[in-house]
Formats: structure tokens, sequence, C-alpha cells
């Protein structure tokens, strides 16, 4: 006897297939994960080697150079080029990462400091104080980031230290979001009942109990947003917004490159794939602690 299969039988059992993988599917999807995870790992090392000594990754000075020897494209003496006035690249590169990355550290501890006391107080203090602190984080999260962080760099003065400031006060709401998040649904829990019950104080629950286990979840928060500081860093200095010239910072460097971009692009492009691949590597890496959780 023939069986006869209805028209789009064959479709449903594609979509089942692509929502239960096979065996082999899985090892192999979490394989090319565990790839991207481990060049991220390195990308972060190299940057973090580049933030601590950059003058073990190359001999060439950043901030001076030979005239003789402006404008030439990348090759074995020079890999990322040399500028309109002779000065190596990729040294300058190297040695803007340190600027870089202090500034976006400093950013993400603003941000992550002030937004723990805004969201611990939110989410464990109850409903007067969570109201007022509640309307606070939408009116942050109201306003876009960048433009935030613009309007305080222009307030403060324009250097580095403002940059991370400006940064990090744009981020404190997304940081008291999450936190707030966390502290309702830890404070709810059996054994911080428990610790009320044989007579801990809420000062006393909070940093005891509360504010360790809350703390599990921002972790991948912190390294996403250490990420995007990277780019608000760079793009404020690209502004101008940032240390002034001959300062090596990234975005600072692409500023300066814009203008002879269409004769020499590497004056853009190699700062710019440098940013883009330590953005990618603590992007990846955000994801990996997020799913290991």
């Amino acid at each position: 006897m023939t069986t006869v299969i209805p028209p789009g039988v064959e479709d449903r059992t594609d979509d089942v297939a692509a929502a239960y993988p096979t065996p082999t599917t899985r090892p192999r999807a979490a394989g090319l994960r565990n790839a991207y995870t481990v060049l991220a790992v390195l990308v972060v090392v190299v940057i973090a080697a580049w933030t601590i000594a950059p003058g073990l990754f190359t001999d060439q000075d950043p901030f001076d150079g030979v005239t003789a020897d402006n404008f030439q494209s990348p090759s074995l003496a020079h890999l990322f080029g040399t500028d309109q006035f002779g000065r190596d690249i990729l040294a300058r590169v190297i040695f803007g990462t340190r600027s870089a990355v202090l500034t976006a550290l400093l950013a993400v501890g603003i941000g992550l400091i002030a937004g723990s006391v805004v969201g611990l107080f939110a989410g464990f203090f109850g409903r007067v104080v969570d109201a007022i602190l509640g309307r606070v984080i939408d009116t942050l999260l109201a306003i876009p980031g960048f433009l935030l962080a613009v309007i305080v760099v222009v307030s403060l003065g324009f250097a580095s230290v403002n940059a991370a400031i400006a940064v990090g006060i744009s981020s404190v709401a997304v940081f008291a979001r999450l936190i707030r998040s966390e502290t309702l649904w830890v404070s709810n829990r059996a054994f911080i009942e428990s610790s009320r019950l044989i007579g801990g104080g809420k000062v006393i629950v909070l940093l005891r109990h509360v504010l360790p286990n809350v703390y599990r979840s921002v972790l991948a928060l912190a390294v996403l947003q250490f990420g995007l500081a990277i780019i608000n860093v760079s793009a404020l200095a690209f502004l101008g917004y940032g240390n002034p010239p001959p300062s090596p910072d990234w975005g600072l460097l692409v500023a300066e490159g814009k203008d002879f971009f269409y004769r020499y692009p590497w004056f853009v492009y190699a700062p710019g794939l440098v940013m883009v691949a330590s953005v990618l590597a603590l992007g990846q890496l955000s994801k990996s602690i997020r799913r290991d959780r």
C-alpha cells in the first residue's frame, strides 16, 4: 500500500529538524562557539599586553617621525604604514591602547558603582524608594547614551578623564536597571527571608546575601559595556572631546586620517580595525559568560 504524504509535510519536517538539531549538529555549533571565544581571548590578551607594556611591541617613536618617510604604505618596515609626519601608525595605535583601555575601564567603573547604588536601593528598599529611583533610571534611559556623554564632557571640559566620566554617567542607567531587576529576584528567595527571620538587619542582608548573588549577572554586562565604552570614548576623541594632538588616541587617529582617506586609506583602516576587533572580542566574551552562567 502506497503512503501519500500531504503537501507541506516535508517543510514542517525541516522546521522540526532545525528546531531540534541532531547530536552531530550540537557539538559542531559548540565547537564553533568555542573557537570564537578562544579567538576573542587572544585579541583581549594582545590588547592587554599593548596596554601594560607597549614598548615591547615596537621600537618606533609614536610622537616623532621621519618626514622623508611620510605617506608610506603598509610594509614589513611599517606594518600599518606611516602618516603625514612620517610617524609609524602601528606604534601610535599600540601606544594609544593604554589611553583607550584605561579611559574605558574608568567609565565602566563609574557606571558600575553608581548603577549598583541606584539599582540596589531601588530593588531592596521597596515602594517609595523604588518609585523615585525608577523614574531617575527611566529619565536617563530616555536620553541617548552618546548624546548624554557629549553633554557631560562639554560641561566638564575636553580631556580623557572627563570623557571617561561622561561615558560612565551615560551607562549608569543600564547597570541600575539590571541590578534592580536582579535585586528584586534575589530578595524574594527563601534564604533572604531566612536571614531576616534570624535577626539580620537590612544592611547586613543587603551586603552579605543580596549583593554577592546580584553580581553574578553583572559581569557579562560589564564586559559588554567595556567594549561600548571603548567605542564611545574613541568617538568623543574623534569629535575633539578627548586629549589634544599629538596624543595617539584611537579616535583621534581616525579623525586625523579622514582627510587623507581617499589617497591613503590605511590612515583610517589601521586604528579602525583594531577598535572593531577589540569591541567584537569583548562582545564575544560577554556572550560566553552569559551562556555559561
